[in-house]
């Protein structure tokens, strides 16, 4: 698999779904992947990265931020409050806003730094008790907080589905939350259900072996 091959599997999805394949943005996951693999996919015109880690993408992004200003840069994975700075300062995007103390450290790092990176929430939408994210139960009361008292602006839902349960069920119902509280960005699918998120609206796919191959851990 290439980059120019899901590029085509999402317009393709996109297109099926009657939607505009300008809609969906393709977040290339980069997290644990070798340099030469990532470069290859830089060297191929992809601009949007998600990483896991903010060590990591500090090491990798650094350098290559003050190099290419058309980069941006996703955090897809959990957030210490102690990177929250480091966090603010490298990724535009914030995906996984995941628990009331993290966005209320995030409102007060906004009000110091006086910008924000664009927020996404992350819905725990199978509620699984290993997983991080805010309960569905719990998400109307969690928006209107962060929305409220803590000032911040969401631009959308986040969730990794159970890997044991059809993606679908899921991605529908992280839609019908965003649709009730009027969230237009929709951040789910991977590599194995991309186009089926597609289908059900997603705005954010992300994906990683299917572009750059099986991740290389140590």
């Amino acid at each position: 698999m290439s980059l120019t091959d899901i590029q085509t599997r999402l317009s393709d999805a996109a297109r099926k779904a009657g939607r505009d394949p300008a809609d969906v943005t393709l977040v290339a996951v980069s997290k644990v992947q070798p340099e030469d693999r990532v470069q290859a996919v830089l060297d191929a015109g992809q601009r949007i990265f998600g990483e896991n880690r903010v060590q990591e993408a500090e090491g990798r992004w650094t350098d290559r931020r003050a190099a290419m200003p058309d980069l941006e840069l996703h955090l897809i994975g959990p957030l210490q409050t102690n990177k929250l700075n480091k966090a603010m300062e490298l990724f535009d995007v914030i995906q996984s806003v995941d628990r009331p103390r993290l966005a209320r450290k995030i409102a007060d790092a906004v009000q110091t730094a006086g910008r924000s990176p664009r927020l996404f929430v992350q819905v725990n939408t199978g509620e699984e008790p290993q997983k991080a994210g805010i309960a569905p139960a719990d998400l109307d009361a969690f928006l209107a907080e962060c929305r409220g008292p803590m000032g911040l602006t969401v631009e959308g839902l986040m969730c990794i589905p159970p890997v044991d349960e059809a993606p679908a069920l899921h991605f529908a119902l992280l839609r019908k939350l965003a649709e009730r509280n009027g969230l237009t960005g929709l951040s789910m699918g991977m590599s194995s259900d991309f186009e089926t998120a597609v289908e059900f609206g997603a705005t954010h796919v992300r994906v990683g072996s299917a572009i750059f191959g099986e991740r290389a851990y140590d």
